[in-house]
């Protein structure tokens, strides 16, 4: 239990990426995450950036980690590769503090929720690796979208998951399978040991994944449940649960 129980919303930390603003090192997050974190009842604060050592200290701050979606992917070294594509983006500060950050919320029971980058995240943290390409793996599908330029359009209705059945996806959710959208090039090529897949793409890509001996509620997906999340049913459920974990964390 978080010891500032006295307050009136969740604390949630929020990733934030490196990105360069008229020629000055800047860090952001995308709006529809934090709307989706208010859509929960929870108060969101950014965290631009951390040293290890830094990562328990703020995890007395909060009731919950949002791991948000990014351009950058994770450094192929954490899972023991080289680098595919060096024209891709990366963000060695934010892998600094983000993996660490992962291991230690889940031992310390503080709810965790990633998405996109954040699950890519979440299962190098516990032991996985990743498809640096997905759409190059034979027999794999191209999951990147198709339309860049038009939003509602890259982050539209893109395939179905089946949902595995008897994990925290399947009592959230209620459906076999649901529509999600697709805005990734990278995804996960074996998942962390002990991790448990939760949902699962035409092509048997892992969509979704939790970690059962975790202490508390954490759930890592694939696809981008906080765009017009107030719309989507699926989003709000997953949100939902993810807001009451962390009222219940903060008790």
């Amino acid at each position: 239990m978080n010891s500032s129980a006295s307050r009136s919303r969740p604390v949630v930390l929020v990733a934030a990426c490196l990105t360069n603003v008229d020629g000055h090192a800047a860090y952001i997050t995308r709006r529809p995450y934090l709307d989706a974190l208010r859509l929960a009842g929870c108060q969101p604060l950014l965290v631009p950036g951390a040293g290890a050592d830094e990562v328990d200290a703020l995890l007395d701050l909060a009731d919950g980690v949002l791991l948000t979606g990014s351009p950058s992917n994770v450094h192929a070294s954490h899972y023991g590769e080289a680098v595919l594509d060096e024209s891709l983006p990366q963000d060695a500060g934010r892998d600094a503090w983000s993996l660490p950050m992962i291991r230690r919320a889940i031992a310390r029971g503080v709810p965790i929720l990633g998405i996109c980058r954040g699950s890519q995240e979440m299962n190098v943290a516990l032991g996985g690796s990743l498809h640096q390409a997905v759409h190059e793996v034979p027999g794999m599908a191209d999951h990147q979208p198709t339309v860049a330029e038009v939003l509602s359009s890259r982050y539209g209705p893109a395939h179905t998951v089946a949902i595995v059945s008897g994990g925290l996806l399947d009592s959230l959710l209620g459906a076999p399978s649901i529509m999600v959208n697709s805005v990734h090039g990278q995804g996960v090529k074996r998942l962390g040991e002990g991790l448990r897949a939760e949902a699962l793409a035409p092509d048997g890509l892992v969509e979704a994944f939790t970690d059962p001996a975790g202490k508390g509620f954490n759930l890592a997906v694939q696809w981008h449940p906080e765009w017009l999340a107030a719309e989507n049913p699926v989003s709000v459920k997953i949100f939902g649960a993810f807001g009451d974990a962390c009222r219940r964390y903060q008790g």
